[in-house]
């Protein structure tokens, strides 16, 4: 297969790394606006060949195409390679606001092209696992789930800009990961958050942001959500989710390299090294995932997570952060309507 990647940031970097270490993946062609970002890859990478736009890499007859440039591009590639019939995986969020999500779903609508969006913690072995046992019955019925998402490091400046706040480009894996694991979905949230005296204090005002965040989750089902968002956690990069039912609780991430240390006497657990980023913790839930749209692009199954169902975790983006911008809770349908 010939696919595309458009992008080659942290993520997009990490990507062609794994895409081109697939077996289905004969060739990697790839763009970006930044020179030394495209030698970096092509220079190790046998498999890849630049292009100069993402115009082009979308017109050089590709089975798939990649997305992985800042937030505010992804609605306008991802319609433009719809446009041409290159199905598409788009890293998360489908765009940079709800309402222009909206507008991609509707125009994509009768298309036919496949689309999956980026949601990694649904191919993690310990987070399909947790799945498995709600769906199976095991843990009866499910009255808590605690999803968490820690950074070791705040992103750069650049990226804060564009992202869209942290509940848009940080809380959103924890959303989805709630809603998938459990099979329900969000009727209301509630949600704070502060700034680390510590941080860049008047780069989270500009853009309206918060280092920290927590937010409360009612399921459709009267079930429970905790969500824990930080940019700054010194000791590592934590991803972990508890689902706790009547009859049995799991949890998936607590493994030897999670960043917390145990201050139980005679307890060395966990033994580290502890997980430093998305690359050491995720690497083979990124693997089955660009592996899973090959399969995708190729016809053999269909999208594991559509831009419709990536609403549902837009839509509790949506209303966290106008949650925690106007400290009361916020229904779902008041964002969504």
């Amino acid at each position: 297969m010939r696919i595309g990647l458009i992008g080659l940031g942290r993520i997009g970097s990490f990507h062609a790394d794994t895409l081109a270490a697939l077996p289905q993946v004969d060739e990697l062609v790839v763009t970006d606006p930044v020179a030394a970002a495209v030698t970096a890859v092509t220079g190790r990478l046998p498999k890849a060949r630049a292009v100069a736009t993402p115009d082009d890499l979308i017109a050089a007859g590709l089975d798939g195409v990649v997305i992985a440039a800042a937030t505010n591009a992804h609605a306008d590639l991802l319609l433009a390679a719809v446009k041409a019939g290159v199905p598409v995986f788009c890293e998360k969020p489908v765009a940079g606001t709800a309402d222009e999500a909206v507008l991609v779903r509707d125009r994509l609508a009768g298309r036919g092209v496949p689309v999956q969006i980026g949601y990694p913690r649904r191919f993690d072995p310990a987070f399909v696992a947790a799945r498995d046992a709600v769906r199976d019955g095991s843990l009866g019925r499910v009255h808590t789930v605690r999803s968490t998402t820690l950074d070791p490091a705040p992103p750069p400046a650049a990226y804060l800009a564009v992202s869209g706040g942290i509940f848009r480009d940080c809380s959103v894996h924890d959303f989805d990961a709630v809603r998938w694991v459990t099979g329900r979905e969000v009727v209301e949230v509630y949600a704070v958050g502060a700034v680390d005296p510590a941080a860049a204090q008047e780069l989270y005002a500009a853009n309206g942001d918060w280092s920290t965040v927590s937010t409360l989750l009612t399921m459709d089902d009267g079930s429970i959500g905790v969500v824990s968002n930080t940019r700054a956690n010194a000791r590592g990069y934590d991803v972990r989710l508890e689902v706790h039912g009547t009859d049995d609780a799991v949890a998936a991430g607590l493994d030897e390299g999670l960043p917390l240390r145990a201050t139980q006497p005679g307890v060395a657990w966990p033994a580290g090294p502890a997980h430093t980023f998305f690359m050491d913790r995720l690497t083979e839930a990124f693997r089955r995932e660009l592996a899973t749209f090959c399969d995708v692009a190729a016809g053999m199954t269909p999208s594991p997570c559509t831009v419709e169902d990536a609403m549902g975790t837009a839509w509790t983006a949506e209303a966290a952060t106008l949650s925690a911008r106007e400290h009361r809770p916020v229904r779902i349908d008041e964002v969504a309507r």
